[in-house]
């Protein structure tokens, strides 16, 4: 057993997902000793980013059923005038796992990740083709590797049955799984091994190639973007925060119609500079556009669509079909069916006013994934006295019965550490506590391809796009494709993401029939064309996350008072959800402390005789130029 921990803290945090790791970083800066936990081996939770080894080691965690060491039995340990609340030892939140790999293998079936260890180098296994035929890719199955048999179906009914297949397609379809990973890469005459970096471009990228520059990808599990003026940008600044992190603008907001991807003018200079709209499209969309920076000194104009969708209220104003299509779906990124006038006024409006403080779109990426984030509070937290143990599970939170507040935890070594507050993440907790809990679940898909879903003269644009729903019932997907400069894939490549609600059983239903109409599957054949429409697609992952957002506190059974549950990442593009969640359970914790104040300069620090008091001056507002200009600019982050 390890060394033991202190017995006593003021705060036990439980996870270290954002929102949890804001609330951590927020007390520990207000003077409070924390410790912050998490029993999984890596920060983040569901907003992680792994390398592509990591991501392959995550996906087997939940192909495999592992036994847990023996833990101390915690019921001991609770007194009489006691009971324990056990937490849960599975995480639950990940269902329908399915991997696709379209690229081929090249002779090194077990290469490693450069400068790295792989834990599971034969993820990704070659044998027979028993995919439904309207499905991308031929599945290839091994007994060897996967769990399940080959006579199960192929989507994953259970976190622990992942299918993890290989697609080589063929004209044909089938793929002759008799041939060796060498036979087939000499019968494609494709020399093997070929460095992809230093490679012409007709040279095909392998799936040896990705896992042996795996290092390079950084892929996240939530894929969100940060508004140059939302909240969670205004708290990196505030807290000098920022300092721990870099980004990237958002290059490019793309929109979908009739089958093409086109790039949508969202600035002024865009729009004036757009080939694809009339002069007279621009001048209807500059005045839009320009009323809704400053709608509601214009209430005339909306009033009598308040109970109107804003789809509907678009087809009032002087725009053409075409503009309220861009308008509705890649400005205001709203839903035809669901979102109110004044909503959609709202997110344009937010949209607007974050243009032009960064670059050309309102949004920011964090160099090297959103996995990030969580990490820099945490090194914050960390910065103010802050205790931090990865792989450290809590086996049960201890409840005075009299009081019904909760007064110590019990770990996974039977020690008792006792503390006035708890922040434990949703997915901590078991199936008896929330069974009056409603969660709704996010649909995702990774992808790597080989081409951006729209050429320009740069091949380093970071791009948002919004495809519309076709089915009646279902919800927009949107996709992040990133490129090499940000950090989260090998060059030669692009990692895309997309994310929308759940409608159907798994997420590969719900997002299949976009990524047919956007990627073409890695196909031999059509290596020969050079103007090949569409991206090939080398690999593919999909899976549910479940969405804990939005959940009232009442929901949970029998919470103590002192206990304050955090949610896991939710659907919607930013994170503002989750700052405003990590303030409002600071100020339950803490409320006559300031939320995530400056940290004193180290010339403002007074020594006044035994002590220590940090005299912290009000901010000046060119300091906060300073930090935003370092957060944005970039010539800063281009090093």
């Amino acid at each position: 057993m390890a060394d033991k921990l202190p017995s006593e803290f003021d705060v036990v945090v439980i996870g270290t997902g954002l929102p949890e790791s804001i609330v951590a970083a927020a007390c520990s800066r207000s003077g409070q000793s924390v410790l912050h936990v998490d029993s999984r081996s890596y920060y983040g939770g569901n907003w992680a980013s792994f390398s592509f080894s990591g991501l392959l080691s995550w996906i087997k965690e939940y192909q495999e059923e592992r036994d847990r060491e023996e833990w101390a039995a915690w019921q001991e340990l609770v007194l009489e005038a006691e009971e324990g609340v056990a937490l849960c030892k599975k995480d639950r939140t990940i269902q329908h796992v399915e991997v696709v790999c379209y690229a081929s293998q090249d002779s090194d079936e077990h290469v490693e990740e450069v400068g790295a260890v792989q834990k599971n180098p034969a993820s990704v296994t070659s044998a027979s083709s028993n995919d439904p035929p309207d499905s991308m890719g031929t599945a290839c199955s091994d007994t060897s590797e996967l769990t399940a048999p080959l006579s199960e179906p192929e989507t994953a009914q259970e976190v622990s049955d992942i299918d993890v297949t290989l697609g080589n397609e063929n004209q044909g379809g089938d793929t002759d799984c008799s041939q060796s990973p060498l036979e087939q890469e000499k019968a494609a005459n494709v020399p093997v091994g070929e460095d992809v970096v230093d490679a012409p471009k007709k040279n095909r990228i392998t799936y040896s190639q990705i896992v042996k520059e795996g290092r390079r990808f950084n892929i996240d599990l939530t894929s969100k973007l940060l508004y140059s003026r939302g909240l969670l940008i205004d708290l990196l600044i505030k807290s000098s925060v920022s300092r721990y992190a870099e980004f990237k603008n958002v290059t490019r907001i793309l929109g979908y119609r009739e089958g093409n991807v086109l790039q949508v003018p969202c600035s002024r200079a865009d729009v004036f500079n757009s080939k694809k709209l009339t002069m007279v499209e621009k001048r209807m969309l500059m005045k839009f556009l320009t009323f809704c920076l400053d709608y509601e000194q214009q209430p005339e104009e909306y009033k009598a669509y308040e109970e109107c969708t804003f789809s509907e209220y678009l087809k009032t104003q002087k725009l053409t079909p075409n503009l309220q299509h861009f308008v509705l779906h890649s400005i205001a990124m709203a839903s035809e069916v669901s979102t109110s006038t004044l909503d959609g006024l709202r997110e344009m409006r937010n949209f607007l006013r974050c243009l032009g403080r960064y670059g050309n779109t309102p949004f920011l990426f964090p160099l090297y994934g959103q996995g990030e984030l969580p990490q820099c509070f945490c090194r914050m937290c960390a910065v103010f006295g802050g205790t931090y143990c990865l792989s450290h599970a809590v086996q049960c939170l201890v409840v005075d019965k009299e009081s019904g507040k909760c007064k110590a935890i019990i770990d996974h070594f039977g020690q008792r550490i006792s503390a006035k507050y708890f922040v434990v993440e949703d997915s901590y907790l078991t199936e008896k506590t929330c069974s009056n809990v409603d969660y709704r679940q996010i649909s995702r898909a990774v992808l790597i391809t080989d081409r951006s879903v729209l050429k320009a003269d740069s091949d380093q644009q970071i791009s948002i796009l919004t495809v519309p729903p076709v089915e009646p019932g279902s919800a927009a997907v949107r996709v992040i494709e990133l490129c090499s400069s940000t950090m989260t894939c090998m060059k030669g490549t692009y990692l895309v993401h997309l994310t929308c609600p759940s409608s159907k059983t798994t997420a590969r239903e719900d997002l299949e029939s976009v990524v047919q109409k956007l990627f073409t599957p890695y196909a031999e054949a059509e290596l020969e064309n050079e103007e090949l429409e569409k991206p090939n697609l080398l690999w593919a992952l999909y899976f549910n996350m479940r969405d804990s957002s939005g959940i009232s506190r009442d929901s949970y059974n029998d919470l103590p008072s002192n206990v304050y549950v955090c949610s896991g990442p939710d659907c919607f593009l930013g994170s503002k959800n989750a700052v405003q969640q990590a303030e409002t359970l600071f100020r339950n914790i803490l409320p006559n402390e300031e939320f995530c104040p400056p940290p004193p300069n180290p010339e403002d620090i007074v020594f006044d005789g035994d002590g220590m008091q940090p005299e912290v001056p009000a901010p000046k507002p060119e300091d906060a130029e300073e930090i935003t200009s370092q957060v944005g600019a970039e010539e800063h982050l281009e090093k």
